[in-house]
């Protein structure tokens, strides 16, 4: 089905002219000084955390990173927070509020004097400097971020007493005329108009991270003051009317509306604000999903991903079921079914078809916006229920293609992030995206990496381990400082030390699905008895004091992840890492491993280290790690090629066969080992060898030459 061109390909023509186009606080159990290591921030108010919330986040103010790669990318991301002129993220809004710009110009991109998106990227920008004050206490941030909101503010009251045309209501903020709500009232479509609620949520999200993580009291009224005209405008309209409009590609994106509407009703209590957050039920969209019909397939990924976060926050809110199921079941759809290795989804923007990951691979694949969103719904998902897998995922995203997302080199003008992360052979990545949605978001991710590292019971009892970061995490209500050590994302002992507090607690590490060559838990030297199943979190109970301390050990191993609808297409991981070979040809290069294996059965026999941490040798090429970011082209995907049953340098000369789920005599063989002799081998390849004539896929002679060639091997090291 043809699409209307996406919004990159509009930023790239660009490039040659210009667009025309009332509970209780969270977290407030008791009141405890934060120890004076700690940066000092006041007045920050969290969203009242409800009461389906099993496991609730800490402050963003409460983890601070340590030494790391995680840290440097962050250091990159702050440099240009501190950097960029406020007046040119302002001038968009005062030109449309009929103020002076102070002769600052737009960033650029979509974020022009005429471009149809205009303001998103202020919003964006509000969010990044309210992360960055939050993890950081400085000062300048502050300051800087004050008067953004202060400048808004002035905006919002010209538009309401000059504004052309006047706004419907007072509480009117963007940085265009109300005219493209108006515009999509009447079912006008993209280009003509973009993406009106999108930004106005990209707005409001701004004001109230500047309100919850900075204190910034202004925000909250200003973001309330939008949400009374929010639902002045759609309280009115019939449902289907808005049902219409939600269904209009890209014109009716309107990115988290329900959820931040929700959160500032937890905020003022105001019902008008959780009316509003209804008025965005994509109600087909919904209740397929609500009844786990998947109707994905051409639609357009981040237009929707981030429409789930606000049904699961209106569960929160309203008890409705549907809102949740929808959430989980969704998350299902995409999270797995439709994910490329480096946790991406999308290709052009668009949901393909079920399954379909080798067949879509392209340049045009894993919108960043995407996975930014999917995160965020499998966080929120995880305070619901605690499913291990959405934590797997979780790492999977941030490790592989968030992280992997900006550019490793400075620059106090340009975020330097991607946009699309594309994923056939021979593909790179572009940086930049000044002004785009991708660019937006970009800004955020790389300024809230310890947002999931941690979480906590609703109780208090409970810390869960969910990332293995180098981070300390400060607990005020229980006394609890708490340091990681780690090197991730490249291998070796994690440590997390008890440096302030004592008491009852019980802790519990994730262990990741990965995890298969083992993980060992010591606490002050003494190994824990406790089972460790991949996949799931492992429990430790105690008295903690100072000078505890916890270490894990979780043996990176090499391993293949299969395409869901090529099985030969295959990515090659070292533990969670996405491993990349550099190339520059634009085909598939074909990789054969079990030729080399031993009684082991380990992609350590075929990929050797190249002598740098996290990076490999195979068939003459470097595997790196995808989180290092630069603009070579790479392979992460490769086709695998094991024609012939062989075993070493002995040749049966039989085809190597795939049974009806695409594996293949050596696929399921190799998947039993390590095999403990060669007595235990032969056994197994004899054992399957039955099976294979059993099922017509070997002929009695070819059975037996196949038994030989493995009685005859030498698969010693």
């Amino acid at each position: 089905m043809s699409q209307p061109p996406t919004r990159r390909r509009l930023l790239k023509l660009a490039a040659a002219a210009p667009l025309v186009a009332t509970s209780r606080p969270a977290y407030a159990d008791a009141t405890v000084q934060v120890p004076p290591t700690a940066p000092v921030r006041t007045g920050a108010t969290a969203v009242p955390a409800p009461p389906t919330w099993a496991v609730r986040p800490f402050p963003l103010a409460q983890v601070t990173l340590g030494d790391g790669v995680f840290r440097r990318k962050r250091d990159l991301m702050l440099d240009y927070a501190r950097a960029y002129p406020a007046d040119r993220i302002l001038a968009v809004f005062r030109a449309n509020a009929g103020l002076d710009t102070r002769g600052a110009q737009p960033p650029g991109g979509w974020e022009t004097s005429d471009g149809n998106l205009r303001g998103h990227y202020g919003g964006h920008f509000l969010t990044l400097i309210a992360q960055a004050y939050a993890d950081t206490g400085e000062a300048a941030l502050k300051t800087k971020l004050d008067y953004l909101v202060g400048a808004l503010g002035e905006c919002q009251r010209a538009l309401a007493e000059h504004g052309s045309p006047k706004p419907s209501h007072p509480g009117f903020l963007a940085a265009y005329p109300e005219t493209q709500f108006i515009l999509l009232e009447s079912y006008t479509t993209y280009p003509t108009i973009w993406a009106p609620y999108y930004t106005c949520h990209k707005i409001m999200r701004g004001l109230l991270d500047a309100h919850t993580l900075a204190g910034n009291a202004q925000a909250l009224t200003i973001a309330s003051d939008m949400g009374d005209w929010v639902h002045s405008r759609l309280g009115r309209l019939p449902k289907a009317q808005l049902e219409r409009m939600w269904s209009i590609y890209i014109a009716g994106e309107y990115g988290g509306m329900n959820e931040v509407l929700a959160d500032l009703h937890a905020l003022t209590g105001r019902e008008e604000h959780l009316a509003a957050a209804r008025c965005f039920d994509n109600t087909a969209l919904l209740e397929a999903c609500a009844e786990k019909r998947d109707i994905l397939e051409g639609r357009h990924a981040n237009q929707h991903i981030p429409q789930f976060t606000g049904y699961l926050r209106l569960f929160d809110t309203t008890g409705e079921e549907k809102y949740a199921d929808a959430a989980h079941n969704f998350w299902g759809m995409v999270a797995g079914p439709r994910t490329y290795s480096l946790g991406g989804t999308g290709q052009g923007e668009m949901f393909r078809a079920r399954g379909a990951v080798a067949a879509t691979l392209d340049d045009n694949n894993a919108e960043t916006c995407a996975t930014y969103n999917m995160l965020k719904l499998s966080r929120q998902l995880f305070f619901h229920r605690q499913d291990p897998a959405c934590m797997d995922y979780y790492e999977r995203g941030l490790t592989n293609h968030i992280l992997a997302s900006r550019r490793d080199a400075p620059s106090t003008t340009s975020p330097e992030v991607t946009y699309f992360v594309g994923m056939r052979p021979g593909a790179r990545r572009e940086y930049d995206n000044t002004g785009t949605c991708c660019g937006g978001t970009g800004m955020e991710n790389h300024t809230k990496y310890q947002d999931s590292v941690y979480f906590r019971s609703a109780d208090g009892n409970a810390l869960y381990v969910n990332l293995y970061l180098a981070s300390t995490l400060r607990w005020p209500e229980r006394g609890f400082v708490i340091e990681q050590t780690s090197a991730y994302p490249a291998e070796g002992v994690r440590t997390l030390t008890i440096r302030e507090g004592r008491g009852s607690l019980d802790v519990r590490l994730r262990v990741p699905s990965w995890a298969t060559g083992g993980f060992t838990v010591t606490v002050n030297g003494v190994r824990q008895r406790a089972e460790a199943v991949p996949g799931s979190y492992l429990t430790l109970s105690r008295n903690w004091k100072r000078g505890d301390r916890i270490r894990v050990s979780a043996p990176y191993r090499l391993r293949i992840e299969r395409a869901l609808d090529d099985p030969t297409v295959q990515s090659v991981f070292y533990g969670p890492v996405l491993l990349v070979a550099g190339s520059q040809e634009r085909q598939f290069r074909t990789f054969s491993f079990y030729k080399d294996f031993t009684l082991r059965g380990d992609l350590a026999d075929s990929i050797r280290p190249e002598g740098r941490p996290l990076h490999f040798t195979t068939h003459g090429l470097t595997l790196a790690p995808f989180h290092k970011a630069d603009d070579s082209r790479y392979h992460a995907y490769f086709k695998r090629s094991e024609p012939v049953v062989v075993f070493g340098t002995s040749d049966s000369g039989v085809p190597n066969r795939a049974r009806g789920d695409g594996l293949t005599f050596l696929d399921v063989l190799w998947a039993r080992a390590p095999f403990a002799t060669f007595g235990d081998f032969v056994r197994a390849v004899r054992d399957l060898a039955d099976g294979w004539l059993s099922e017509g896929r070997f002929t009695r002679t070819e059975r037996d030459r196949v038994v030989t060639a493995a009685g005859r091997a030498d698969l010693r090291p």
